[in-house]
């Protein structure tokens, strides 16, 4: 009998080895092709902006700069949100997506606030611009990819649980929007209306700024170690009522540690319940609380009533 448990136990370790590993791989290839779709059109509208001279082709450009920061960092931050607790993260190293979120929220914000400060000038002092058949090419082709990236994006930030290409999803589908609004100011030049590329400029680049600002204050969640929702703590507080032997519970704390929940529950048992018994029922209760998927750890307290 106790080989066979053995065996069993060996086989759920090797599984969980297995479906970590998977998740791994899958959150990083994601961030390894984000990087270098990113890269792509980062060079094929400079080399749109440098033809057309138009500031909103150049600010949609820079945009993609940053995008490539961006997912540089994310790569970097999920391979070290992966890492196994060590002596020195003994819970983890969940926090290093939503701080690499928030630093990228911060270069993003300086990038836009420049931006808007050129797109005026170009307001004030027009400039000579060149359109032509591939400029608009290639802000076609920039829409069409950015919305199949943002649908991959989403879908893998989703299944994971993933802050880091969460964001990125986001802001690629503003990016979908930032083509768009490049598109009109070089058709705004093309029919004299050169004011209104510099103000395609000044959109895009709020455009910019408020994707910052969005990411930054998802993120901020995180970092302050923001409480779980209600629907959250009653789920909780519904798995550990099921459990058999317990008879109430009178506290319930919870935090953010990185992108995952950490719970200090507070279960009342029968007083005159033996030790082991009592622990038997405390560890089920934190085995129920942590199969919940927002949930990293749980610290169950046992009171005896």
């Amino acid at each position: 009998m106790l080989k066979k448990t053995k065996k069993l136990i060996h086989f759920f370790d090797f599984t969980g080895i297995n479906l970590f590993l998977a998740m791994a791989k899958l959150l990083k290839r994601a961030a390894n092709i984000s990087f270098v779709i990113n890269i792509f059109l980062f060079v094929i509208k400079a080399i749109a902006g440098i033809i057309s001279n138009s500031i909103a082709v150049i600010s949609d450009a820079i945009n993609s700069l940053t995008d490539i920061v961006s997912s540089a960092a994310i790569m970097f931050s999920v391979k070290i949100s992966l890492k196994k607790p060590d002596e020195d993260h003994q819970f983890g190293h969940n926090a290093a997506q939503p701080i690499a979120v928030f630093l990228i929220a911060l270069f993003t914000a300086v990038v836009a606030i420049n931006l808007i400060q050129a797109s005026v000038n170009r307001i004030l002092q027009p400039e000579e611009h060149k359109i032509n058949a591939l400029v608009y090419s290639i802000l076609g082709v920039t829409v069409f990819v950015k919305l199949i990236l943002t649908r991959y994006q989403s879908k893998v930030g989703k299944t994971f649980r993933s802050p880091g290409l969460s964001a990125s999803a986001v802001d690629s589908m503003n990016d979908v929007l930032v083509s768009s609004l490049s598109i009109v100011g070089v058709i705004g030049v093309q029919i004299g209306l050169p004011y209104i590329d510099g103000i395609a400029g000044i959109i895009i680049s709020f455009f910019i700024l408020a994707s910052g600002y969005k990411i930054a204050r998802e993120n901020i969640d995180y970092l302050m170690g923001k409480a779980a929702g209600e629907n959250l703590v009653l789920e909780i507080a519904n798995r550990a009522m099921r459990i058999d032997g317990v008879k109430g519970m009178n506290d319930l704390r919870s935090h953010y540690v990185g992108n995952k929940f950490h719970i200090e529950i507070h279960i009342e048992v029968d007083k005159n319940m033996l030790t082991g018994q009592s622990h038997d029922v405390g560890k089920k209760v934190q085995r129920a609380i942590e199969s919940i998927e927002e949930i990293q750890k749980a610290f169950v307290h046992i009171d005896p009533v």
